[in-house]
C-alpha cells in the first residue's frame, strides 16, 4: 500500500510529529511504501519524491513575507498546489493527515478530494471545533467550551489565542470559514485518541457521525532500572511548562506540601513559576533511558493539566512502567486513570484538590493496591506495531468502499 502522511512539520518536534513518524516507520517495515508531505525545513527528516514542500514560515522572523502570513494561514493555495504535484507524482492509495493548520491549511482537503483518494486525519487536538485548539481560556485559565454549541466571535471576545485579539481575529476567520465551506466533511475518517474527544467532535456537528474512530495512542516500552532502597519518593511531571499544563497549580500545591519532593521533567515559557521551591527539582528536558529511570522509579506522576488533554503519553508511559497517576478528573485524562484502581483524580483544579488526591496515595494499603494495579498495565497499552495493523485494517477498508 502506499500512504501519503501529511503534517506541518516533518521533523521530530512534537507529539504529532513523534506519532506521525514513528506510525510511518512501522508502516514502512510492515512492507507499505510512505512518502510525506508538509513545509520545508533544513531540520526535516523525511521527505517526498516528487521534491515538493511549502515554503517555510517563521512566524518569529523578520522577513517582508511576513506581512502575508495572515493570508496564507488562511487559505494556503500553495500548499494545495504542491500537494496536488506530490499526489500526482506518487499516486498513493490513501492520505493520512496529521496537523495541517496555519502552515498548511484545510486548503489542502480539496486538493485531495479532486483526485478521490482516501483521506484520514488523527485528530491530535479540537482545532475542527475550537479556534485556539485547547478548549481552554489563556486569560481565565481553565477550560471553555463557548465555541462548541455558540458563536465562534467568543474566541475574539475573550482573546482565546495567547491573549491576542489579532490572533484570536484569524482564528475565528479560519475557524468560520471552513464551517461556512463544510470543507471538514470531505474527510473519510477521524481518528480520535480519545472518547472524550470523538463525542466533543459528534455534539458539535452531525457532519461527524459515521466517521470516527477512537484508538488510544501507543507508546513505546522501556525497561527500568531498580530503584535505590535509599532514594528518597518523589512525585514527578513530565511535560511542558506552560500555562495550559497546570504548572501554577503544580508549585501552588508543592509549597503547600514541602514535606513531598517534586521533580519535573521539562521546558517551556513558565518554568520561571516553579524556579526556587525547596522541595521542587527542575531537570530540563529529559529523554531516553534517562527519562524511563526518572519515571519508572516515581513514587508517582502528577499531570495537573488545567486545559482538556486528549491522551498524554506521559500517563500511558508512566502506566506501562507500573507507576500510579495522579490527574485532573476532565478530559482524556480521566478516561486513562480509574479512579482508586491505577491512579487517583483530582475533581478540581485547585490545590486542595490536588493535595487530597496526593495524600490519599501515601496511605500504605490505598497505595499498595493501586501499585499493584499499574504493574499489570503494560500489556493493556498498545505497542506502535500492533497500533499500524489497527490503522492500516482502516486504511483498507477506506480503499475498498
Amino acid at each position: 500500500m502506499k500512504i501519503l502522511m501529511i503534517n506541518k512539520f516533518l521533523y521530530p518536534r512534537g507529539g504529532s510529529e513523534s506519532y506521525m513518524l514513528k506510525l510511518s516507520e512501522e508502516l514502512s517495515r510492515q512492507g507499505h511504501t510512505v512518502e510525506f508531505f508538509g513545509m520545508f525545513d533544513e531540520k526535516n527528516t523525511v521527505s517526498n519524491t516528487a521534491n515538493e514542500y511549502t515554503t517555510n514560515m517563521d512566524f518569529h522572523g523578520k522577513t517582508w513575507d511576513r506581512f502575508l502570513y495572515p493570508f496564507k494561514i488562511l487559505y494556503s493555495f500553495e500548499a494545495k498546489k504542491k500537494l496536488g504535484r506530490v499526489l500526482d507524482s506518487f499516486r498513493p492509495d490513501v492520505v493520512h493527515m496529521n496537523n495541517i493548520n496555519f502552515q498548511l491549511t484545510p486548503s489542502i482537503i480539496y486538493a485531495v478530494k479532486k483526485r478521490n483518494i482516501p483521506l484520514v486525519q488523527t485528530v491530535h487536538d479540537f482545532q475542527m471545533i475550537c479556534p485556539n485548539h485547547l478548549f481552554y481560556s489563556f486569560s481565565e485559565n481553565k477550560p471553555c467550551e463557548r465555541c462548541l454549541h455558540g458563536s465562534k466571535w467568543n474566541c475574539l471576545k475573550y482573546g482565546c489565542i495567547h491573549d491576542s485579539k489579532v490572533k484570536s481575529l484569524l482564528g475565528v476567520l479560519e475557524a468560520m470559514l471552513y464551517q461556512w465551506k463544510k470543507t471538514y466533511q470531505l474527510v473519510d475518517l477521524y481518528i480520535c485518541p480519545s472518547r472524550f474527544l470523538e463525542q466533543k467532535l459528534l455534539s458539535a456537528n452531525k457532519l461527524y457521525e459515521g466517521k470516527t474512530f477512537t484508538i488510544h495512542n501507543f507508546i513505546e516500552k522501556h525497561k527500568k532500572t531498580a530503584m535505590s532502597s535509599e532514594q528518597t519518593p518523589y512525585i514527578v511531571f513530565v511535560g511542558r511548562l506552560s500555562k495550559e499544563k497546570g504548572v501554577a497549580l503544580l508549585a501552588e500545591t508543592a509549597k503547600k506540601l514541602p514535606e513531598y519532593h517534586f521533580v519535573v521533567a521539562g521546558s517551556g515559557p513558565d518554568g520561571d513559576v516553579l524556579a526556587g521551591l525547596s522541595n521542587v527539582t527542575l531537570k530540563g528536558f529529559v529523554s531516553g533511558e534517562a527519562l524511563t529511570n526518572l519515571m519508572a522509579n516515581a513514587y508517582l506522576l502528577i499531570a495537573p493539566s488545567v486545559c482538556y488533554e486528549n491522551c498524554p503519553l506521559s500517563i500511558l508511559e508512566a502506566h506501562a512502567l507500573g507507576v500510579p497517576v495522579v490527574t485532573m478528573n476532565y478530559g482524556g485524562m480521566a478516561e486513562l486513570v480509574e479512579n482508586g484502581v491505577n491512579g487517583t483524580l483530582a475533581d478540581a483544579a485547585t490545590p486542595e484538590s490536588l493535595i487530597g488526591a496526593i495524600q490519599k496515595n501515601f496511605d500504605s494499603a490505598y497505595y499498595a493496591a493501586v501499585k499493584a494495579s499499574c504493574e499489570t498495565m503494560e500489556d493493556k497499552i498498545m505497542t506502535v506495531k500492533e497500533y499500524a495493523r489497527v490503522i492500516t485494517k482502516k486504511y483498507q477498508d477506506l480503499i475498498k468502499r
